[in-house]
């Protein structure tokens, strides 16, 4: 495992960076699926998953490593469905972003990064847990 995924993180995801991902990358991750405006998303879901993945007790953060709040963020943004539509793509989106702003990147294809998501969303009992999700992060990061 790289040793930086170790660390606590510098840096914590907004719904002001959220918004600013979404709105820059939406219509390039529209396909034959468009994505309703960040306005329409459902309320207070986002928000929800924002403040869980960096919430504290007693001073100390519940997802305290870089791997942890990265997976949370994945499994979390795909499993709460903040948006009406996008969810897999908006969450892998907001995802490697938390990851690039710590000088790493996913070194999944974007077919086997698709295939994460949706193994993720799938019924409870056949989808991919948080655990797995962060054991395939764990493997399949690089630096940049």
């Amino acid at each position: 495992m790289i040793k930086v995924l170790r660390e606590q993180p510098k840096h914590w995801l907004t719904l002001e960076i959220c918004e600013s991902l979404f709105n820059t990358f939406c219509k390039d991750l529209s396909f034959n699926e468009p994505i309703p405006l960040f306005q329409t998303r459902f309320s207070g879901k986002l928000e929800g998953t924002l403040y869980s993945v960096s919430q504290t007790f007693e001073g100390k953060h519940l997802k305290p490593t870089i791997l942890d709040a990265a997976s949370a963020y994945f499994f979390y943004f795909i499993k709460g469905h903040p948006f009406q539509n996008g969810n897999k793509r908006m969450g892998t989106l907001f995802t490697h972003y938390f990851l690039l702003s710590h000088g790493l990147t996913f070194s999944l294809s974007n077919e086997e990064l698709f295939a994460l998501a949706v193994g993720v969303a799938l019924n409870e009992k056949d989808s991919i847990t948080e655990n797995e999700v962060k054991d395939i992060i764990s493997s399949n990061i690089k630096k940049l």
